[in-house]
């Protein structure tokens, strides 16, 4: 592991420290590529127009004349967190528009992905005029040339990279599709939903819909915003950071969806105090564990609920399920690891991952527990429910975009790859069931071409050493209340430490006691059973721990050189 520290921009630095911003935010804030303290003001006045997602007025004209004319609208959703927060954002902000809509999701096992032709039949059952497709549908060429046949039509709002062929539906909005120039390529299949509701809310004002109708405030879906974007791990440019501020905000005031309060609630969390990392580590696992285990409509019902019972209700089977969720990772991880000590990892470029008993819905964790640890694109297989295809869900490393390495693949060996999407850091894929070998070699072999040893090389970024009186609770609270996540990484600092007193807790964490210039600091390093010499240099996180009521700093060491 190589410990690499942010450069920071000086003079972008003391702009900020001239607009009034604390000398340390400064320079953490320059380190991130912030230049103007304009850039970190969390007003929603500062999001990018919505008439700037390319034909998104077009797409707003579209659902207002089918608002008017009491056209019936399905909306087709994902089955992770993005997909599901997207969801609800379209069910709730279509509805508060008078749309007649519902939804239906995908069951992972049964469907796959996207708007399939299966899913295109199965939605019919509901009688549908019109499908719109929420974090997915740029890549459902045959779903919408089915779609099209049967007289539907189809609205898609997606966010995923797209292919060489569009679908042919009446109204795409992507950030990231052919010809789009709107300014942020990073929203979140929710926060596209959530650009659509906006420009759709515009045009039935001009319309003078509003006259008759209440106007809906739109900003009460910001929390299913946040949570999405967050829990997608979407890069947090400036416009992401408003949306995720904003939605943090809602819930800090008890003003968040009686599905989210109770998940928070049940995952020990205070929604008074909820931040960034609460959103990703606490609520989207616990999100994300219907769609892996059994069906995502029960977290997207979850969240739709208005009954604060009926929520408590759901967010506790969510709950139970993401238990279980936990012990299916915890044993595939060890099997895992068993496969991976019989080969040689350091020699090659990537790893390939399959045994038959693998759940499908908990290999892209699996792969992102076995890429942290070999810093390796990993890609991991399990069986389909009939076992004539595997599929796969594949993490990357900063230096491989892995939706293109596999775009690659399938063009060197174009029998090879049934079908594939995503993005730079995920992707999913399917493969045939004797196909395993071929695939592993083949995609060993475009890693290789693709990437050099020092790629290979793990690199933790650091903020450089932070002096005594700046490690105190004070700064712990500051740097809590900023927005952290994908591409706008928390703070992470390094020093040497004379290590006092070590002792292990709950069997395999190391509780820690450090001093430095005279002064001691309590420290847990997780996941750690191996004591530390008594000089370490070491690399942490500032934290606040709270132990019966009372607040104190504490360091979470995430790596020792």
């Amino acid at each position: 592991m190589n410990i690499v520290a942010r450069l920071v921009n000086p003079i972008a630095a003391q702009q900020l420290k001239a607009a009034g911003i604390p000398p340390l935010l400064a320079r953490l804030f320059a380190a991130r590529g912030i230049e103007r303290a304009e850039q970190l003001e969390p007003g929603l006045s500062g999001l990018i127009p919505p008439n700037k997602l390319t034909h998104n007025t077009e797409m707003a004209k579209l659902l207002a004349n089918a608002i008017t004319l009491n056209k019936k609208f399905i909306v087709i959703g994902d089955y992770d967190a993005d997909g599901a927060t997207a969801t609800a954002v379209a069910v709730r902000g279509l509805r508060s528009m008078g749309a007649d809509v519902d939804f239906l999701v995908p069951n992972r096992f049964e469907y796959g992905y996207g708007l399939t032709p299966e899913i295109v039949q199965l939605a019919t059952t509901k009688k549908p005029d019109i499908l719109i497709t929420v974090d997915n549908g740029i890549a459902s060429v045959d779903g919408v040339d089915l779609a099209n046949a049967l007289g539907l039509q189809v609205l898609v709002t997606d966010h995923h990279l797209p292919s060489n062929i569009t679908p042919n539906a009446a109204c795409i909005i992507n950030p990231n599709q052919h010809g789009c120039d709107f300014p942020s390529k990073h929203l979140a299949g929710v926060g596209v939903m959530f650009y659509c509701l906006l420009a759709l809310r515009a045009e039935l004002r001009s319309r003078g819909f509003f006259v008759e109708n209440p106007e809906p405030n739109l900003t009460e879906l910001l929390d299913l915003v946040a949570l999405g974007t967050v829990a997608d791990l979407v890069k947090l440019d400036d416009n992401n950071r408003i949306l995720v501020e904003q939605g943090l905000r809602r819930i800090r005031a008890g003003k968040a969806s009686f599905g989210m309060l109770a998940l928070l609630k049940l995952a020990g969390r205070d929604y008074k105090k909820v931040n960034a990392q609460d959103l990703g580590f606490s609520l989207g696992p616990r999100l994300n564990a219907a769609g892996r285990l059994e069906d995502m409509s029960l977290g997207i019902a979850c969240l739709l609920s208005d009954d604060p019972v009926a929520a408590q209700a759901l967010a506790h089977q969510l709950h139970e399920l993401n238990f279980k969720r936990r012990e299916i990772e915890a044993d595939m991880q060890a099997a895992a690891q068993i496969a991976l000590d019989d080969i040689q990892v350091e020699h090659q470029y990537s790893i390939c991952m399959y045994q038959p008993e693998w759940h499908q819905g908990v290999i892209g964790i699996l792969a992102s527990r076995v890429k942290e640890k070999y810093h390796r694109p990993v890609i991991a297989f399990a069986n389909t429910i009939d076992g004539s295809l595997l599929k796969g869900s594949g993490r990357s490393i900063a230096s491989l975009h892995l939706r293109d390495a596999l775009d690659l693949l399938s063009k060197r060996m174009p029998d090879l790859i049934v079908k594939f999407g995503g993005h730079a850091m995920a992707a999913g894929l399917t493969i045939k069931a004797n196909d395993f070998e071929r695939f592993e070699q083949g995609f060993e072999a475009v890693v290789t071409y693709l990437l050099t040893p020092a790629d290979l090389q793990a690199v933790i970024e650091v903020d450089g050493v932070l002096e005594n009186n700046e490690m105190t609770l004070e700064t712990a609270h500051t740097l809590d209340a900023q927005v952290w996540g994908q591409g706008f990484a928390p703070p992470a600092f390094c020093d040497e430490f004379t290590v006092i007193n070590q002792r292990i807790v709950g069997e395999k964490h190391l509780k820690l006691r450090l001093k430095k210039a005279n002064e001691l600091f309590d420290a847990i390093y997780f996941g750690q059973t191996d004591f530390l010499p008594d000089v370490a240099r070491i690399v942490y996180h500032l934290q606040i721990n709270q132990y019966n009521g009372v607040q104190s700093l504490q360091l979470l060491v995430r790596h020792v050189a």
